[in-house]
């Protein structure tokens, strides 16, 4: 029988991480003090950090276990997404404060609530995952 590891606990850690970026791009977007958004990007970075963490677990069990839940370059795939996606909400918000792009602009602020919605529409999707693997 194919071993879960840690691959789907996991994969909901990092999906959750990057839901919670995308809740707090929205928030860095909406805020007008230099400051303040300096201390959102940096609580974005330690997320990213964290999901850095996972992404390393999940490559070091992918190493380890020979049979898998699903397809290994499935799993491979899906934990490099994950990763580049937090990479660019966080390099997103990075350049959104070094340009000091203004919060009542219409547009950044519409992009952010995408992301807010495309990063929760990614937990919902890992939870189904793990549904999935659980009635299969």
């Amino acid at each position: 029988m194919p071993k879960t590891g840690c691959f789907i606990p996991c994969f909901e850690e990092v999906a959750a991480t990057v839901a919670q970026m995308g809740r707090l791009m929205k928030s860095v977007v909406a805020e007008p003090d230099f400051d303040q958004r300096a201390a959102l990007i940096a609580k974005m970075e330690d997320l990213e950090h964290i999901n850095d963490d996972f992404t390393h677990r999940i490559f070091t069990e992918l190493g380890r276990n020979f049979i898998t839940p699903f397809d290994r370059e499935d799993i491979h795939y899906l934990a490099s997404a994950l990763d580049d996606i937090a990479d660019y909400i966080f390099a997103s918000a990075k350049k959104i404060n070094f340009y000091k792009v203004n919060p009542n602009d219409v547009g950044i602020q519409k992009m952010a609530d995408l992301i807010e919605q495309a990063s929760e529409q990614i937990k919902i999707a890992v939870v189904e995952l793990r549904n999935m693997k659980t009635c299969a």
